[in-house]
């Protein structure tokens, strides 16, 4: 009875701290996401104010190279009809037209300034580039992120001995084994936030408003569903008795209520990452499934435990070698977003040989 209220305060200081990181995550990262699209605006609207102060006798093109590659700006002087363009005379060896009296001279303290063009690396950049200082700060995250994911996901699922926190088929078994996939949880959301603020782009717009792929979320959908509707299928047999030897509630619980748990909770963050057009949405299933194998792995080890019947045992099995499936699929996909943007990144000069 102590241990079970002892699990029982554990379990409900876990989820309070789930729930307040959780908030936090959400409001830090729509208020990255407002910082940087008013970054945005006032980029936009120091460079409309500057091509206003140009004088009305310029006129400007912009030249797009690849897919918004480079916006330069073009200028040139007409000339009046009346103007006699000035010759030079037959003694001088240089060229007939005296270039340098075509255009008259413009007072320099009174005259905006204009971009000159002189070659093709004289093109202007509209595009800005961040700051080195913000590159410095995004750089740990490299590291720091990986490294909370392994220290509360893998280090205690790994190398933290099952039996002095699984307390056997009861209730406070089950929750000291839901306390350690909450300490997983809380590592992936801090593992999100930083992602998101590696990966959210500051300048480009674009990238905001680009719709994640219908596919893409029909097939995280579908498998989901399927993984969440079978263990339950499994349950309703037992009970019915298709399934012998019977297997009660609890020890049904301790082998897969902890996955079933957290398989709700990435099916939501899926959700919130499309809906928030994250960046994000591309790795969290990765990251979700990588330890749901560890959790069935966990599974089949208190299997043997808790002497679980052999259809039980093969059903485990089963789902493991769905997810591993699952996840391989996952990471070919994003091999093929990975290629797609790498082929339409202007910088990389691919689009430029595709074209061609």
């Amino acid at each position: 009875m102590v241990q079970t209220l002892e699990a029982l305060i554990c379990f409900t200081s876990l989820i309070i701290l789930q729930c307040w990181n959780f908030a936090f995550c959400t409001m830090a990262s729509l208020l990255c996401s407002q910082i940087k699209l008013n970054k945005v605006y006032v980029r936009r609207q120091v460079h409309e104010n500057r091509l206003t102060r140009l004088p009305n006798s310029l006129h400007c093109s912009p030249l797009q190279l690849g897919h918004f590659k480079n916006t330069a700006l073009r200028c040139t002087e007409n000339l009046p009809w009346e103007a006699s363009l000035p010759y030079a005379s037959a003694e001088d060896d240089a060229s007939i037209i005296m270039g340098t009296n075509i255009v008259e001279a413009i007072d320099t303290e009174e005259a905006p300034e204009i971009p000159i063009l002189q070659s093709d690396q004289d093109v202007v950049d509209v595009k800005n580039e961040p700051s080195k200082q913000l590159a410095t700060f995004k750089l740990p995250m490299w590291l720091l992120g990986p490294s909370v994911l392994l220290v509360t996901g893998i280090v205690p699922t790994l190398w933290l001995p099952l039996p002095s926190v699984f307390l056997g088929p009861n209730i406070a078994g089950l929750l000291s084994l839901v306390g350690l996939d909450c300490i997983f949880n809380m590592g992936a959301m801090l593992f999100f936030l930083m992602a998101d603020a590696c990966g959210r782009p500051e300048n480009n717009s674009f990238d905001l408003t680009r719709q994640i792929p219908t596919s893409y979320r029909m097939w995280n959908l579908i498998a989901s569903v399927l993984g969440f509707v079978a263990p339950l299928a499994l349950l309703f047999a037992s009970h019915q008795g298709a399934l012998q030897p019977h297997l009660p509630f609890i020890p049904f619980l301790v082998l897969l209520g902890p996955y079933l748990l957290l398989l709700s909770v990435q099916m939501l963050t899926e959700t919130l990452t499309w809906h928030w057009k994250s960046p994000v949405w591309l790795v969290a299933p990765v990251v979700y499934e990588g330890y749901r194998v560890l959790q069935l792995m966990r599974g089949l080890q208190l299997a043997g435990e808790i002497a679980a019947p052999g259809w039980m045992v093969q059903s485990l099995r089963g789902l493991v070698s769905w997810w591993v499936l699952v996840l391989g699929i996952q990471l070919m996909r994003v091999a093929w977003f990975a290629g797609l943007s790498f082929a339409s990144n202007p910088s990389y000069g691919v689009s430029d040989d595709v074209n061609r």
